[in-house]
């Protein structure tokens, strides 16, 4: 728990990657990022694709428990 009494927030992803084969010497690193509690996928080719998805999964987490903190305040 926190210093607030409230429980530590935390997320778990798992990371996989791999670097294809483009031709003539050339190779480009992909990746695939799973949250694991809900289970939710996504393939990437860009670091900052990987990124925004992390930002997106932690922002709806973030929304979801000021939701319930605000639900909290009111009953």
């Amino acid at each position: 728990m926190t210093e607030e009494g409230r429980p530590h927030r935390s997320h778990l992803f798992t990371l996989r990657l791999w670097q294809e084969a483009w031709g003539d010497g050339q190779t480009e690193w992909r990746g695939q990022v799973q949250h694991v509690l809900s289970g939710e996928v996504r393939y990437f080719r860009q670091w900052l694709a990987l990124i925004a998805h992390l930002v997106e999964i932690v922002g709806r987490a973030e929304a979801s428990q000021g939701d319930e903190d605000e639900d909290e305040e009111a009953g």
